[in-house]
This record gives structure tokens, sequence and C-alpha cells, in this order.
């Protein structure tokens, strides 16, 4: 799989209140100026796989992609070994208690209880980190025009895997997706409570496709 033209767009985060997991260094919270490059080894690692499955989001978060360079994906899980393709060495951050995030604890277990998780890759509609200006450790939501912004990296991440379905994890990801001109199945997204809700979508898709024999 050729990546280095991805990895040359996901380079390009917009100006602003906007963290680059990749490329920019968290001197709050990483270990190292090296940590940007270690995740990007992790990201290339997920994405090494013939995937069935995009699960697209709305936006990464500080406690999960902002650390671990993975969509819906904590530092704690990759640490417990749980995250297929991905082989943690160390640690990337300084926290004394590792990274962990609600919406990735939810979304990897789905997929691991509907034996999808060897066969999907995780992103985001706005692949980097927004968040509030001066506050590196917050979330907001992504602004019309950064979604704009990030569409281009989504669609040459959906080029990858032509062959994958695609699946919106929230409205943010369904407008985005649509804006592409995909018509793509949405379900709910796991925070703000909405785990049990996001779990019975997904599971709804997949006996769906299941009975067109595409998983």
């Amino acid at each position: 799989m050729k990546l280095t033209p991805f990895f040359a767009l996901l380079r390009h985060a917009p100006a602003g209140p906007v963290f680059n997991p990749w490329y920019d260094h968290d001197a709050g919270t990483d270990r190292s100026p090296a940590a940007p490059a270690g995740r990007r080894a992790r990201l290339r690692a997920h994405l090494d796989c013939p995937a069935r499955l995009i699960l697209v989001g709305e936006g990464a978060g500080y406690q999960g992609c902002h650390v671990s360079g993975v969509a819906f994906t904590s530092e704690r899980l990759l640490l417990a070994g749980v995250i297929p393709r991905i082989h943690v060495a160390g640690r990337l951050s300084s926290r004394a208690r590792p990274w962990s995030e609600p919406s990735a604890t939810t979304v990897w277990g789905a997929l691991e209880e509907l034996e999808l998780a060897e066969r999907t890759v995780l992103w985001n509609c706005f692949p980097w980190h927004p968040h509030r200006p001066g506050e590196l450790q917050s979330n907001r939501t992504p602004t019309r025009a950064e979604y704009a912004l990030g569409l281009p990296v989504l669609d040459a991440l959906c080029a990858l895997f032509p062959d994958a379905e695609v699946v919106a994890v929230g409205k943010g990801a369904h407008a985005g997706l649509s804006a592409l001109g995909r018509r793509v199945h949405c379900v709910r997204h796991p925070s703000m409570g909405g785990a049990s809700a996001f779990r019975a979508g997904l599971a709804d898709w997949a006996r769906r496709q299941h009975g067109r024999s595409r998983l």
C-alpha cells in the first residue's frame, strides 16, 4: 500500500486551534519529541490490513487519537495489547496513568464482539484534533470550514480501501461523507450516552451485510 501521498496530506493541518497528532509535539503530554513519529508508525500499522469496513467519526479527541495516533483508540487499549496489528513497545505519553477514552472502549468492544476488528479501519471526517484555544487537552466540534478541509484526506483514506464498506459514526461524519457524494449507513456516536445505540446500530448493519456476503 502506497501511503506516502496520504501522509503528505495529513501533514498539512489547518491553522487555528488544531493539533496534528502525526506531526505536532505536545510538550504537555508527549514523553519526547519523537512521539509524532511513533503515532505515524502506529497509524501505518493500523492501515496495514485488507479492510472491509471503514468507521468514520467526526474529529480526533484529546483522550484518544491525540495521543495514540489512531481514531477511536486510546493509549490504555494499545498498552493492553487488544488493538489488532499495532505492537506497542512503550508509552508515548508522560501522564501518570495511560489515557483512556470511553468511546474507544465501546467501539473496539463492539468490533471484537462482531468479529470485525481485524478487517476494520477507523478514521475521522476531520482527521486532526480540534481543541479550544490554548487548551490542548480539550475537544470542540470542527467548524464547517474545517470539515471541508478534512474531506480530501477522508477521500484519500477511502481510496486506499476501495472494497470496504463505509459507516458514519454520528451526524457530523454522515454530513461529511455525504459531501463527498457517498451514501453510507449512519450509526449513533457512542459518546453522550450513545454507547448502547452505537452497539445496536453496528450489529444491525453487520447482520444486513452478512446476508449480502460482504463480510
